[in-house]
């Protein structure tokens, strides 16, 4: 409602299986090379991505894929493969790293670097590779890629004039949230945040089209259609400082996404922890990435480079969680 839908579209929703569709043991862990942990988190928690893993694991992609060189969803269907076929405990990512320029220009192998930058540079990357070859899409359709049909919703931007309480909508496609944490002690009070109306300062100024002048006006945020995959980002460097936020916010296992949505009626909206990311330093500068994720068999296992180790939801839940990974 609202928002007009692409009239083609990449790759047809129908065709995403949420659940693993092949149950097995955790597959292998992943060298550090020196300062490539960073790089092994985001590639362990893609792996253990269900609707993800299904379509690499398929071969569709390669099948038909028509771009010259380097490929990142090929890339990712030969890394995926490897990591949950291989008998060895821990394999080299080697494909991925010898490759990391054309994911982005700034990672330099052997640096130090985000991990929740280069999640957002792999995604992009796969999004690029499923649009190779297709001409005059435009933005709507682009916005149906596998990539977009897992992780991909929309934000609904309600901006209301408080003199005469016009509205004006606007959405927004993303693929991952960003979230202030410096004031909250739960991931639920961030999202409670973030979708109460908030008024706009006087640098915002709002041209009201209905009292033809510029007026105060409030905002709301909230998210207008759910990704499959909802990928959150707890903001653990200080925006004004720089430091880093060290505070344990708490998350759940289950997160009901129906009271963020614009349609806050009907029925619950539920998601499940798949994943989180962990950085463990006194600083954001420096430190190391270890991630936890839930395997095809239902456990919990704790991912720290080569090393692959079971535990349970309870150690899961009392981490200083950087990146968090819910499936629908």
């Amino acid at each position: 409602e609202g928002m007009a839908l692409p009239q083609r579209t990449v790759f047809s929703p129908e065709k995403i299986c949420m659940d693993w569709q092949r149950r097995q043991r955790p597959g292998a862990g992943l060298f550090n090379l020196g300062n490539t942990c960073y790089i092994n988190v985001i590639l362990q928690c893609l792996t253990y991505t269900p609707p993800l893993a299904n379509y690499l694991l398929s071969y569709k992609h390669s099948q038909s894929c028509q771009q010259q060189g380097f490929c990142m969803m090929c890339a990712m269907e030969a890394h995926v493969r490897k990591v949950l076929c291989s008998s060895a405990a821990a394999i080299l990512p080697g494909a991925i790293l010898r490759d990391l320029k054309f994911i982005g220009e700034e990672f330099e192998y052997g640096r130090q670097e985000n991990a929740y930058e280069f999640l957002r540079c792999t995604l992009n990357a796969m999004h690029r590779a499923c649009l190779s070859g297709r001409r005059d899409l435009g933005v709507s359709p682009q916005e149906t890629t596998i990539v977009h049909q897992i992780f991909g919703g929309f934000m609904k931007y309600r901006v209301t004039c408080l003199s005469c309480r016009a509205v004006v909508d606007s959405y927004e496609a993303f693929l991952d949230v960003s979230l202030d944490i410096r004031a909250a002690s739960s991931l639920i009070t961030v999202l409670e945040d973030c979708v109460t109306p908030k008024q706009l300062d006087q640098k915002e100024c709002f041209r009201c089209s209905k009292c033809k002048k510029k007026a105060a006006a409030s905002k709301k945020v909230t998210v207008h259609h759910a990704p499959r995959v909802l990928t959150l980002c707890l903001e653990r460097a200080d925006q004004w400082t720089g430091t880093k936020i060290s505070k344990f916010v708490e998350y759940p296992e289950y997160l009901d996404l129906r009271p963020y949505m614009s349609d806050t009626a009907g029925e619950p909206l539920l998601c499940s922890l798949y994943a989180i990311v962990v950085h463990s330093g006194d600083t954001c500068l420096e430190g190391h990435f270890l991630c936890y994720t839930k395997a095809s068999n239902g456990l919990w296992y704790k991912m720290d480079d080569e090393f692959v180790d079971n535990c349970d939801i309870h150690t899961v839940l009392g981490q200083q969680a950087y990146l968090l990974f819910y499936a629908r």
